[in-house]
């Protein structure tokens, strides 16, 4: 269960994918449109069979496909999202507040890719990463349940930090500064397991934030952030000649 090197030739399924996502980025296939059936495909690209399904189930599982049986793939509708959120380290966060930060280590471990998070990540399924769970809490209540996958490459010695000292926010920033970031908002449902682990109610709704960063060499992380929405809000203020200028520049 090797990584893939990042300097190898990229793979035809590679090839392919990268083929699907420039069709869908540039407007191509627009939301909600069909794209070209597999056998399409083949024909299209001269690819085999498995290779194009391949690349299809990836792109499906980074979520720009709907894969509807006996239909087809359809570019998945994304739900808008706001064009600006910066969200800070919890431990810095709290304690600004004035807060007492607490953390509970869950897990801290390699695991091997399965098929989303090898997407994610642009591996082969079954590479590994390292993978961490953590409970905040402020004042000694709950407050965010944050589960990070890292890859090994870019943070080597990820699992022989003591994150009750450090957060992992800060430790990874501390080895590069992030060149791109991606933050979605989602409103969820809590499962069993996760309102145990934030002490909430199975009414209480939940604020989930899916994190990814980037270096100049690719992927470098994917987190998901749960908060009990009753505890935990998320905002922004900035100069809005400072952002243009950050946005333009």
């Amino acid at each position: 269960m090797s990584q893939v090197p990042a300097d190898r030739p990229p793979k035809r399924y590679e090839q392919i994918k990268q083929f699907l996502m420039e069709g869908i980025a540039s407007g191509r296939w627009a939301e909600g449109e069909k794209i070209p059936s597999e056998h399409e495909l083949v024909e299209l690209l001269g690819a085999s069979r498995m290779t194009v399904n391949r690349a299809v189930r990836e792109v499906s599982a980074q979520g720009f496909l709907r894969r509807v049986q006996g239909q087809g793939s359809f570019v998945r509708q994304v739900a808008p999202r706001s064009a600006l959120l910066e969200i800070y380290d919890i431990a810095e966060d709290i304690q600004r507040r004035g807060h007492v930060h607490g953390v509970r280590v869950l897990r801290l471990e390699a695991v091997p890719a399965e098929a989303r998070m090898a997407a994610l990540f642009s591996l082969e399924r079954g590479a590994w990463l390292f993978h961490s769970e953590l409970v905040h809490a402020e004042n000694g209540q709950p407050v965010q349940l944050e589960t990070r996958h890292v890859l090994p490459r870019f943070a080597p010695h990820y699992l022989a930090q003591d994150y009750t000292q450090v957060s992992t926010s800060r430790y990874l920033q501390s080895l590069e500064a992030p060149a791109e970031v991606e933050h979605i908002v989602h409103a969820v449902a809590a499962d069993a397991r996760v309102q145990a682990l934030l002490g909430i109610g199975a009414d209480e709704p939940c604020l989930r934030v899916e994190r990814r960063t980037w270096t100049a060499q690719g992927a470098a992380t994917c987190s998901v952030l749960t908060h009990p929405g009753s505890r935990y809000s998320l905002g922004s203020r900035y100069r809005v000649a400072e952002w243009e200028a950050r946005r333009l520049g």
